[in-house]
């Protein structure tokens, strides 16, 4: 596994995703029953769009839920916390080691664990409290994805609202769905590779590909022009 530092929905990790299959697309290129989607070729379409422009599109809509899902991510991350009682840590972006495919894991858990949070509708998380194991089924692509990309033991699926009870489901490797995974994904990254040197050799070269980086924080002194690493830097000397 490859892990890239960045800030979800950040510009650097937008363009660490362009045009390489994801996690929460992968059910596009197999169902969550081990077949091969319809919807591959669809994909396949957008991912050399990205790639002839040498950006992300920007015409994927986002409902209200979306939205509203990405405010309460922080609160549902404490609610997970607490619930488990742990701390987490940043997910970034993940590469399989060839980095031909990846995953945005909302964060990692230990050595072991990927945190996977939803904050549906009230609707929807009823639905789900009626029968957690529909989570289960309805996100098996993404949550077996982010297994296969990290290499990690386990995902904690989580359902979230704020005036509701929390679902947790921890769902462990599945070796036989990992592994047709695996194939379908390299057999897709594949002939989008075919088809990216068909468009090259009749309309030229794709535009590059030109990664942002997050600039460093910078140290800010605090009111008397002192900053952290001027007080560490003085604490140092006078311990030696």
């Amino acid at each position: 596994m490859i892990y890239h530092k960045c800030e979800p929905r950040s510009a650097e990790w937008y363009y660490l995703r362009l045009g390489i299959p994801t996690a929460s697309e992968f059910h596009r290129i197999l169902t969550p029953g081990g077949k091969l989607s319809k919807q591959c070729e669809d994909y396949a379409y957008r991912l050399l769009a990205e790639l002839m422009l040498g950006k992300p599109l920007d015409d994927s809509p986002e409902t209200q839920w979306m939205i509203r899902g990405q405010e309460l991510e922080d609160q549902a991350i404490d609610g997970y916390e607490f619930y488990r009682g742990c701390q987490t840590s940043p997910g970034g972006f993940c590469t399989n080691d060839a980095g031909t495919y990846g995953c945005s894991p909302d964060r990692l858990v230990g050595d072991d664990g990927v945190l996977e949070m939803k904050c549906p509708a009230p609707s929807t998380h009823v639905y789900y409290m009626a029968e957690p194991s529909r989570l289960d089924g309805e996100k098996r692509c993404q949550v077996q994805g982010q297994l296969l990309v990290t290499g990690r033991r386990w995902v904690d699926l989580v359902s979230y609202h704020p005036e509701l009870p929390i679902i947790v489901r921890r769902i462990g490797r599945d070796a036989a769905y990992i592994a047709s995974l695996a194939e379908a994904l390299d057999s897709f990254v594949d002939v989008v590779r075919q088809m990216r040197q068909i468009l090259e050799q009749q309309y030229g070269p794709f535009k590059p590909i030109v990664i942002p980086r997050s600039p460093e924080p910078a140290i800010v002194p605090d009111d008397f022009g002192v900053s952290d690493a001027d007080i560490d830097a003085i604490w140092v000397a006078r311990e030696r």
